[in-house]
């Protein structure tokens, strides 16, 4: 499957859709329409949920409003402008709890789970590279959020970014495996017990436990207690476990070395 990246279109031409007023009826281009650019954007998001954002394409969305073709473009440049605009609404209408008060780790925690909650409503989403995010709304409220999470601990400005950055790498790399599973499950209409079940005599002919021992001993203790090769849950959990332990460190030290360096880059 090919990488969507953001950030990927017409950057004047994006900015100007993604910041503008909510319920605008069209681009501001071409000819006047009956449809608005939320209505296009929703469609869209609608297709990629169902199926995946390779089958999100102007033709398709064109017949989920309705309309012609290419009276899309009235309202979006193309679908990388489209996807933008796609991240930025979901990114928008996430769940935000003010967790003010909360110790740090239930704060980051919080976040690392709305995160993962957004993936699981759109997995399509875990699947675009944000290294050039689309700078609309929904990213600068999201951002802002979650920074929250990581202020007042004595991190450098730069440390808040990269904390952040990490534990949203490490949601992001898990939500893509579990959907991989789940798309592993549908494709081949066996849950991963019932696969392993059936290719294990062809596994036994093959495998020798002897020249593999550790691998194997591992292995089949990991393969009991997931059902499988891999446990999403499973690796969610102890992952982040291990993230916010590794963030703990950084921020044991920083309050230990007794200086304030929250605003120094």
């Amino acid at each position: 499957m090919p990488i969507e990246r953001s950030s990927a279109g017409d950057p004047a031409r994006t900015l100007e859709l993604l910041w503008r007023e909510p319920g605008r009826g069209t681009s501001g281009r071409g000819p006047r329409q009956g449809r608005t650019v939320d209505e296009v954007v929703d469609a869209a998001i609608g297709i990629a949920d169902e199926a995946g954002l390779e089958s999100v394409t102007m033709r398709k969305v064109a017949q989920a409003l309705g309309v012609v073709p290419m009276s899309l473009y009235t309202y979006v440049p193309g679908k990388a402008e489209l996807l933008d605009l796609m991240l930025d609404t979901v990114y928008g209408r996430m769940p935000r709890t003010d967790r003010t008060g909360e110790p740090w780790r239930a704060r980051v925690e919080g976040v690392a789970r709305e995160n993962r909650e957004l993936f699981e409503r759109h997995p399509w989403a875990a699947r675009v590279s944000t290294v050039r995010p689309p700078l609309g709304p929904g990213v600068m409220a999201k951002y802002e959020h979650e920074l929250a999470a990581f202020d007042g601990l004595g991190l450098t400005d730069v440390e808040m970014d990269a904390a952040l950055t990490y534990l949203l790498g490490f949601v992001q790399t898990t939500a893509r495996m579990a959907a991989d599973v789940r798309g592993a499950r549908h494709d081949s209409a066996m849950d991963d017990e019932q696969w392993w079940e059936a290719n294990q005599p062809l596994l036994a002919r093959v495998f020798d436990e002897t020249r593999y021992p550790v691998a194997a001993r591992v292995g089949g203790a990991a393969g009991a207690a997931h059902q499988g090769a891999y446990g999403p849950d499973h690796a969610y959990e102890f992952g982040l476990r291990r993230v916010l332990d590794g963030l703990g460190a950084l921020i044991d030290a920083r309050a230990g070395s007794g200086t304030d360096q929250s605003r120094r880059p």
